[in-house]
């Protein structure tokens, strides 16, 4: 390893061809690059012919002056971060990191160093006093998180890509039982027989509104945001024999218990904290514009009718386990084998939370990087004739390393293909 000064030399290094590219888009001169970061102009030189790297914050403040991210810079896809990544993302050197991390019970505890700290990001063992126990080490994915500003998970990604060789640093906790069931139940109990009706048949609707949105989704259809399509029409202020019902009051038509207009069954339902109402504007072609009125349920409401109707609570999922929904697209990607699952089977929103290059939302965090869309070449090696999903390196040792705990919690998803692949790697 080398070392100035006595520490380590940076580890992470920027594509000098990219560097170059990026500033003649931005239009800047060298020296005009050089002034922002507050370099030389012959430093600018030195990094975009490769023979210096520039510092966590002369990265950062490389990426500002040239209105792109650190990962365009570095060629690091998001989804590929190591823990040397997410250290040059906080524009934190080793030493400001080690004095941050030493300011906490854990850093303490390891005896953080500088060439500690390198050796970790660097894959390389580390040596030193509670380094060989696994509950220490398992402390300090949070500290990591904490300084770098990520969640834990994106620490514990990047570490298992970092020291691929190693099992996964933290394991999630035994849930404990808590009380938000039982208030659901409560919650249910306590209404009558007609406004328990009401609420089942909203959570009905909802789902299927739910998947109507997916089915759009399939087929490349614009689909609008959650906070919009949960608001579900119940009924139109006009004649019904003009208007007609809305799906929802349909289905409480063939129940018996069909309010006109909103209802003072809904009206009960909204104090209670169970439902949202609300009206807008809606054309008609024979009535002209009419009321609309809509119901949208809230957690509680969603909570209560999932346990009236029998259902189990759904579980948040303990760091860094996916949530049951996200877990499926993983068994489903892992029971498509080697020849991968269709690009167009996963074309709703779970690429933008576990694609490799994906961002699950404006400004949002990059995804998991657990599966990667992988090019298909015709037999003649000429062209690339589609892609399909994989899981990734990491995304294969998250499987395999979480399974046990995976299956106890989401005993319905069928992990089948996971399994098979669990074995191979055994």
């Amino acid at each position: 390893m080398q070392f100035y000064g006595g520490m380590p030399l940076p580890v992470r290094v920027i594509a000098p061809s990219r560097l170059a590219a990026l500033r003649e888009r931005a239009g800047l001169s060298k020296a005009e690059l050089a002034r922002r970061v507050g370099v030389s102009t012959r430093m600018v030189f030195f990094y975009e012919k490769g023979r210096h790297t520039p510092t966590p914050q002369r990265l950062q403040k490389m990426a500002a002056a040239l209105h792109c991210d650190v990962e365009e810079l570095t060629g690091v896809r998001r989804g590929e971060e190591g823990l040397v990544d997410l250290r040059f993302a906080a524009g934190l050197t080793l030493d400001q990191a080690v004095e941050l991390l030493r300011r906490t019970r854990v850093g303490r505890d390891l005896c953080l160093s500088a060439p500690r700290l390198s050796a970790l990001e660097q894959g390389r063992p580390v040596l030193g006093r509670n380094w060989r126990d696994r509950d220490v080490v398992g402390r300090l994915p949070t500290a990591l998180a904490k300084i770098y500003g990520v969640p834990v998970r994106m620490v514990v990604d990047a570490w298992m890509r970092t020291r691929p060789d190693e099992s996964a640093p933290v394991h999630p906790r035994r849930q404990r039982q808590r009380g938000s069931s039982d208030s659901a139940e409560a919650a249910w109990r306590s209404l009558n027989e007609r406004q328990q009706v009401y609420l089942g048949e909203i959570l009905r609707d909802e789902r299927m509104t739910e998947t109507e949105m997916w089915m759009r989704r399939t087929h490349h259809l614009p689909v609008p945001r959650p906070a919009e399509w949960r608001k579900l029409p119940l009924a139109l202020h006009a004649p019904a024999d003009v208007v007609g019902y809305t799906r929802l009051q349909e289905r409480l038509r063939r129940n018996g218990v069909h309010d006109p207009g909103a209802g003072a069954t809904v009206h009960a339902l909204a104090r209670r904290g169970l439902l949202v109402t609300s009206t807008d504007v809606v054309h008609h072609a024979e009535a002209g514009e009419v009321t609309r009125v809509r119901v949208e349920m809230t957690r509680r409401g969603r909570a209560a009718a999932r346990a009236g109707l029998g259902e189990r609570a759904e579980q948040q999922p303990d760091t860094p386990l996916l949530s049951e929904w996200l877990w499926g697209v993983m068994a489903r990607v892992a029971e498509a084998g080697p020849d991968g699952l269709e690009r167009d089977a996963l074309s709703g929103r779970a690429p933008f939370y576990l694609g490799v290059g994906y961002k699950n939302r404006s400004a949002g965090r990059p995804s998991r990087g657990f599966i990667d869309e992988v090019p298909v070449i015709a037999d003649d090696g000429s062209h690339v004739v589609g892609y399909r999903w994989k899981l990734t390196p990491v995304g294969l040792r998250h499987a395999v390393e979480y399974l046990d705990e995976y299956r106890r919690r989401y005993p319905q998803v069928d992990t089948t293909g996971v399994a098979a692949l669990a074995g191979e790697h055994s």
